[in-house]
């Protein structure tokens, strides 16, 4: 994959869209630029170069300019990039950051202006001006010892590990961050009525969990949880950056076919962004 040569936050603040379409842009790995709302947002915005990187960035965090709103679902450095977040502050300078309540200090501490922090925890709506983001629980863990919790023991019961739900009144995006399946996520996601659904694929495995890495949802449990929530269209993330790490999202759309499953797959690719329309994936 190469690089993304020009901001594809400027590009999506060029969009005129209508309330019900949302513009998703990958970035690589969790992460996306989105247009909705009349917001420009990043999620999971991971733009720190590494050796261990398969693909590169998608652009310099320097160039991440107008952009509204950036989200953190938890503190993995290709979720919560404590390198790039103080550029894109300073790109950025109106940009609010809602990071999960227990990691607020941290990002302060990297250079990001603590009145521009919004503390996030579940059941707690965060109005934004054309956007409401529904912070939802994520089951993941810091490293192998707490994995597949929701990270409560370690914050004073706060919940350490989020998703996010993107509303801009019409259609709703849910981005899973990491997690794997728990009990009422799919409740959730139906009760909010999420019309597409950004999920990791990568899964786990003992090999992995032995190198510390900790897992996430496969190709099948990620198809399974969209059509148990009536999710319009899944959106496969989380698999090409670590050569470790990978997923494969022929298996998820294999699968999705072969279990007549009723959700659409879009693979996206990093070199332009895509529209999505409330209702057209079914019509």
């Amino acid at each position: 994959m190469t690089r993304v040569t020009a901001s594809p936050t400027a590009a999506l603040r060029a969009f005129q869209l209508a309330p019900g379409t949302v513009a998703l842009w990958w970035l690589g790995q969790a992460g996306f630029a989105v247009r909705a709302g009349g917001l420009v947002m990043l999620l999971d915005p991971f733009l720190a170069p590494m050796a261990e990187r398969v693909s590169p960035p998608a652009f310099e965090p320097e160039d991440a300019v107008d952009v509204d709103v950036v989200t953190c679902s938890h503190e993995h450095y290709d979720h919560l990039d404590l390198a790039s977040l103080p550029a894109i502050a300073h790109a950025s300078p109106r940009a609010r950051f809602v990071i999960p309540r227990p990691l607020v200090d941290a990002v302060a501490a990297a250079g990001v202006p603590r009145e521009r922090i919004v503390g996030a925890q579940p059941d707690e709506r965060i109005r934004l001006d054309g956007v409401t983001l529904h912070p939802l629980p994520a089951r993941h863990g810091v490293g192998i010892a707490d994995a597949y919790t929701f990270g409560r023991e370690l914050s004073g019961g706060l919940y350490r590990y989020l998703g996010y739900v993107v509303d801009d009144g019409v259609a709703r995006v849910y981005h899973a961050g990491d997690t794997i399946a728990y009990d009422g996520q799919a409740e959730r996601l139906r009760a909010l009525d999420v019309d597409i659904a950004l999920l990791p694929i990568n899964g786990r495995d003992h090999f992995r969990e032995t190198a510390g890495i900790v897992g996430n949802l496969d190709h099948r449990e990620a198809a399974r949880l969209a059509a148990d929530a009536d999710v319009d269209v899944i959106v496969p993330m989380h698999y090409d950056t670590f050569a470790s790490n990978r997923g494969y999202p022929s298996h998820l759309v294999d699968f999705v076919g072969r279990e007549e499953l009723p959700v659409a797959v879009l693979v996206p690719t990093r070199d332009r962004p895509v529209l999505y329309t409330k209702g057209a994936a079914r019509d």
